[in-house]
């Protein structure tokens, strides 16, 4: 069973309006909400990160989501679970990294320490809603433009030259260790759109933020593939334009936006229809919700 799957069950039961985008807008209290996970030898090795990075991963993948979503992000609470063999040097160099992902914008509030047999980390992150127009995954409007923040694959390619056992080209190893999430670009959205849109981040590839935009708004989206920005040094990775459109771990931003919205790289277009029309190589391949579901990242196969 998929991960998908799992929140489709969860949502039925708990018959809540607010689960289905990657923050949970609360509306009374003037924020949003995410929560995510990582675990040892799923999300991250130990052998490829150093515990720096990982604190500094593990926070950037939770701003990402309160960006995404249009919010302000401003708050976390950071929960780990360790062997018990882990040094102190490992909390220590874990938390620098943290502190340095939230800047001096973002604040550390709290969490848990438990033990474990591996590491499992779980970050908590409030943003703050007030003057922002927040996003969601079904607002996508027919006559908007698909817009990005920026170059996709990169993080999967690094994730292949580690898994390698390569250290260069570097700059795609740091893509996938040190993402930054784009604060700045949700906020000009946030600030300036005044109609309903779409937002999400990349963070389980650029097709399936697309698919899901797709899928939950109902409408079709055409995007045409040499418009993706991208690392061109990627092109002598076999299979590159797969990593460009299903490798995740960019944490790059996908959102529809009106016509007259300036700002991002546009990729395509908000037309009538469902799923995902991709022109690649002179020809349109249509991509359906299953489609893309059987291509992407499932944490639960190894």
């Amino acid at each position: 069973m998929k991960e998908k799957e799992f929140i489709s069950i969860i949502k039925n039961i708990l018959n809540s309006p607010y689960i289905g985008d990657d923050c949970a807008y609360l509306k009374d209290l003037g924020i949003v909400v995410t929560q995510d996970s990582l675990v040892e030898d799923i999300h991250f090795s130990t052998k490829f990160t150093s515990a720096f990075d990982l604190g500094f991963k593990s926070v950037m993948v939770n701003v990402s989501d309160v960006a995404a979503s249009g919010a302000e992000p401003k708050y976390l609470t950071a929960s780990l679970s360790l062997p018990s063999n882990i040094e102190n040097s490992f909390v220590e160099e874990f938390y620098n990294g943290c502190k340095k992902a939230c800047g001096s914008d973002i604040q550390i509030v709290g969490g848990d320490i438990t033990g474990s047999e591996k590491i499992y980390i779980s970050i908590c992150a409030i943003g703050k809603t007030l003057g922002r127009n927040i996003s969601s995954r079904k607002n996508a409007k027919v006559g908007q433009k698909v817009i990005v923040s920026g170059i996709h694959g990169s993080s999967s390619a690094g994730l292949k030259l580690l898994l390698g056992g390569k250290k260069s080209p570097e700059k795609f190893i740091k893509s996938h260790t040190n993402p930054v999430a784009q604060v700045e670009f949700g906020k000009n959205i946030s600030t300036t759109v005044q109609e309903p849109y779409a937002m999400m981040d990349t963070s389980d590839g650029l097709m399936d933020a697309l698919s899901t935009i797709a899928n939950e708004s109902g409408v079709l989206l055409n995007i045409d593939f040499d418009k993706i920005p991208y690392d061109k040094d990627i092109e002598q990775f076999e299979n590159w334009q797969d990593l460009v459109l299903f490798g995740g771990e960019d944490y790059q931003i996908l959102a529809t936006v009106p016509q007259s919205y300036d700002g991002g790289i546009e990729i395509g277009t908000v037309c009538d229809g469902l799923g995902v029309n991709l022109k690649l190589d002179e020809s349109v391949k249509h991509y359906s919700k299953q489609d893309v579901e059987e291509k992407i990242f499932n944490h639960f196969e190894k």
